[in-house]
């Protein structure tokens, strides 16, 4: 029996934003809308989901006048991620 893949992080855009998040200590909301070319308006809906569900902590203040979001995962995000991966591992194996 396969395990469920975990709907929230089978967005296409949510996925995106978690293989990020992994790799790096933590990301700006710029670079992450360059990096998945996502709109500005959609990303920020699904970073909210995101951090709805606690996989991931979004920081919004100040660099002089200018605002500025960033992300990074949380532990259960690195867990959700982790077992998201494994299951799509069972769907792939042959």
């Amino acid at each position: 029996m396969y395990k469920e893949l975990n709907p929230l992080l089978h967005s296409q855009l949510r996925l995106a934003v978690m293989s990020i998040l992994m790799n790096v200590e933590e990301a700006d909301f710029v670079y992450i809308k360059n990096v998945t070319g996502a709109t500005a308006g959609n990303l920020s809906v699904q970073l909210d989901k995101l951090s709805a569900a606690g996989y991931i902590e979004v920081t919004k203040r100040f660099d002089g006048r200018k605002p500025k979001t960033s992300c990074h995962i949380t532990p259960l995000g690195q867990q959700e991620f982790a077992s998201y991966v494994d299951a799509l591992k069972q769907y792939i194996a042959i």
